[in-house]
């Protein structure tokens, strides 16, 4: 039987009845089928960045966050769109795991996800992420591009997500990372 893969799923919204907290959901009931498991990182507790914090020492949060993208096997990253790009607090969450020593974004297989009630459901926020990870180093997975507009037509108000053809695409992203990061020498 071929070993799971380790997923750390990070999503760029606190909001309790946030549509990408429950796009990142719907990917972790989907996730076995493409041989990935799925744990979700905490960043709402990471403190703003601030370089004299981390040249004193990593708060304890940063550090949990850095260990976990460390041990993940690849990333999965959900981001909503706020003003045309990523929220403050994935971004915060960025700068504060990719500073040094030993960056952990470095050579990571990564996919990107986003709901949005928009028709074009995060494609700025992605591609600003995009760029993100490039600077950081990750290895962002190309295609297919998960850009769930509309989603309150997508998700019922249980934050399921319902619409077939969605969760066939999610399913074909999840697969997508799979394979990208075995193709990477993951393990």
């Amino acid at each position: 039987m071929t070993q799971m893969l380790n997923v750390l799923g990070i999503c760029g919204s606190l909001r309790r009845d946030s549509y990408n907290a429950a796009a990142l959901r719907a990917a972790q009931g989907l996730a076995s089928t493409a041989g990935l498991t799925i744990t979700t990182a905490e960043i709402g507790d990471l403190p703003l960045y601030n370089e004299d914090l981390r040249t004193a020492h990593f708060p304890p949060p940063v550090e949990r966050l850095r260990a976990q993208i460390q041990a993940a096997d690849a990333l999965l990253f959900v981001t909503p769109e706020y003003n045309y790009s990523v929220p403050g607090v994935l971004k915060n969450a960025i700068d504060w795991a990719s500073r040094p020593p030993d960056q952990p974004f470095a050579g990571k297989p990564a996919a990107i996800m986003g709901a949005s009630p928009g028709v074009i459901g995060t494609g700025r926020a992605q591609y600003h992420l995009r760029q993100i990870l490039v600077c950081v180093d990750a290895l962002p997975l190309n295609k297919p591009e998960v850009m769930i507009g509309v989603a309150h037509e997508r998700f019922d108000a249980d934050g399921q997500l319902v619409h077939a053809a969605t969760r066939e695409h999610l399913g074909r992203l999840l697969s997508a990372l799979a394979s990208w990061t075995q193709r990477l020498g993951q393990p």
